[in-house]
């Protein structure tokens, strides 16, 4: 089996790399604006969910089930991105 060429792989690397970023950025994104956004609009979610104002349960739970959701997906997609690379995932 041929040996691909420095080119070839050093443009891999970058596509890789690229991708990494991406993906990252955008979730960081997403963080940014679930954090944010919730505390910013807090107080106009004025209505009570399960005995407690929904504002305060958005922000102490909710928020945390919607970051571990983006940890598990970023996994997810790193995963992908790694096989889809070949690395072996030492």
């Amino acid at each position: 089996m041929p040996e691909p060429s420095a080119e070839a792989l050093d443009a891999a690397q970058r596509r890789y790399w690229q991708r990494t970023v991406s993906l990252t950025l955008m979730l960081l994104c997403v963080w940014l604006v679930l954090t944010f956004a919730l505390i910013f609009f807090a107080r106009d979610l004025q209505f009570q969910f399960f005995g407690w104002p929904f504002g305060f349960w958005a922000a102490a739970q909710g928020v945390l089930l919607v970051y571990l959701g983006l940890i598990a997906f970023y996994a997810h997609a790193m995963n992908r991105l790694d096989n889809a690379q070949g690395s072996k995932g030492d």
